[in-house]
């Protein structure tokens, strides 16, 4: 007589009922997308020094074009990671600071900015 084994439950399922970046349901999925991203790590990085300007911003991270930008600092205000403030002002001056949330997700993205540095030329 053989026993049959009782399957195994698959280590990710299609709904997600707790944090699984591997669960395709997962709302972990969005924010690891935002922050994979090329630009947000640049962006968080240019504002841990304090608020900056969306020039500012621009100068620093060579090669953004300003729809890009715009795009990717309108990504992070969604996501809770970067505030928008505008002055009242003539004419109005807007600044993009990093929001505790934005804070926490700086360190990573340090160390990673850091490892790209210095394992580029290894590839």
């Amino acid at each position: 007589m053989t026993l049959a084994a009782a399957p195994l439950a698959p280590a990710h399922t299609d709904t997600c009922d707790r944090n699984d970046v591997y669960a395709a349901a997962c709302p972990c999925r969005e924010m690891l997308d935002l922050l994979a991203n090329k630009w947000t790590a640049l962006a968080i990085g240019a504002l841990e020094d304090g608020p900056r300007r969306f020039g500012e911003l621009k100068r620093d991270l060579q090669g953004v074009s300003p729809k890009v930008l715009s795009a990717t600092l309108k990504r992070l205000g969604d996501a809770g990671l970067v505030d928008r403030t505008v002055f009242a002002e003539v004419p109005p001056r807007v600044e993009y600071s990093l929001t505790p949330l934005g804070r926490s997700a700086g360190a990573p993205l340090a160390h990673l900015r850091d490892w790209v540095n210095e394992n580029v030329t290894r590839h």
